[in-house]
């Protein structure tokens, strides 16, 4: 009889921001899915998003020293070597304390020290990796992972990030967590705007800035708040903990209601009609899976990735694309209200939204994920 084998262990790395540890979770709960006894250890650091949003979730996590990489010449670079060296040093002493099988990463400040420990190896035999790209441009984290990893996968074509032998890395979009992929947004809408105190009828407006939230689409939503009330819509905002929204006086009948940030963005996505918000990675994947129409508001700094990211699903008709100057209260007053008002062209953007997201990225990746394992344990078996 052969002995009982041990559970596979998965290591996540995607620490940082919810655009890195989101699509981590997602996989973690499509492993789970497939595997209910996979055991998944997620890598994080003290000071990132992960050490709310993990637990939570009911998977363990795992700090390591950060390691985020400067953009400049800076003391920081100088600095560089060494914090590295501390934290592959950490990473390798978590990944054999969990016999890891596999290493899964998805960019961010905890990804590069994670491929580097997992190179090299634990007990003399390196930890296959999986790495995935979630942006429309590719980090250096990600670059550096896929030069010696197992399988690479991206979110869309032309990232940057390349497999061994420079193939370009497999298409499988980004990994959307079940209540997201899974979310009826018409057969929601009442319990959603009931649990935010909305009324059952008319359009909501759902405004965010990622998890920090944006002063921009702060300032120019409610600077429009009077004429979102003449209107009839009703806006649901999150405006970031660190930020304040002042709206006069609101509409009992139209109220605009502000929030420091939305725990239950299921149900928020299931309230609204269409959405104001940045366009990373995540966010875009999200909103699209739902069939969320949306005005995407680019970062006005950076690379251009976000707006490279909204670029598919605004040329499939479920997006626009507003660039930050010109997103003020006027526009809100005229072009937001005009869209939000108008059913016919937000049934259309909704159908478009839905046919260009992946809704099943996560069981996609997931089941990667596990054949790497797998392989990883009979090559194991063989020497």
């Amino acid at each position: 009889m052969n002995a009982p084998t041990t559970p596979v262990s998965v290591v996540v790395a995607g620490g940082g921001t919810a655009g890195h540890i989101e699509p981590a979770l997602a996989v973690a709960d499509a492993l789970r899915a497939l595997d209910a006894d996979v055991r998944i250890t997620a890598l994080g650091t003290e000071r990132g998003l992960e050490t709310t949003l993990v637990p939570a979730r009911g998977y363990r996590l795992e700090l390591i020293p950060p390691v985020p990489l400067p953009r400049r010449p800076t003391l920081d670079l100088l600095r560089l070597p060494a914090r590295v060296v501390r934290s592959v040093r950490r990473t390798r002493a978590v990944l054999a304390e969990v016999d890891a099988d596999v290493l899964v990463g998805f960019g961010g400040y905890v990804a590069l020290p994670a491929y580097l420990a997992a190179r090299r190896g634990l007990r003399r035999r390196a930890v296959p990796i999986v790495v995935h790209e979630a942006n429309a441009s590719a980090g250096i984290a990600n670059k550096v992972g896929a030069r010696f990893a197992t399988r690479v996968l991206a979110a869309v074509a032309g990232s940057g990030v390349k497999a061994k032998g420079h193939d370009d890395a497999e298409i499988i979009g980004i990994p959307v967590r079940p209540t997201i992929t899974g979310l009826n947004r018409a057969a929601t809408r009442a319990d959603a705007r009931e649990h935010f105190g909305l009324p059952h009828d008319g359009p909501v407006l759902l405004v965010f800035g990622g998890s920090q939230g944006a002063r921009s689409l702060n300032e120019a939503v409610s600077g429009a708040a009077a004429e979102l009330a003449a209107a009839g819509i009703s806006v649901l905002h999150a405006h970031g903990p660190k930020n304040t929204v002042d709206v006069a006086t609101t509409d009992p009948a139209a109220p605009y209601i502000a929030v420091p940030y939305l725990s239950r963005m299921d149900l928020a996505y299931a309230a609204a009609d269409l959405a104001v918000c940045r366009s990373g990675a995540m966010t875009v994947a999200e909103v699209s899976a739902t069939g969320l129409p949306a005005v995407y508001v680019p970062l006005p700094h950076g690379n251009g990735e976000q707006e490279l990211n909204a670029r598919p699903v605004v040329d499939a008709g479920g997006g626009i694309l507003v660039a930050d100057s010109a997103l003020d209260a006027s526009y809100v007053a005229s072009d937001i209200v005009d869209l939000v008002t108008d059913t016919e062209r937000l049934a259309r953007m909704s159908i478009a939204a839905s046919s260009a997201g992946h809704r099943d990225a996560a069981t996609a990746v997931a089941r990667i994920v596990l054949d790497v394992a797998s392989s990883r344990r009979h090559e194991a078996s063989q020497t």
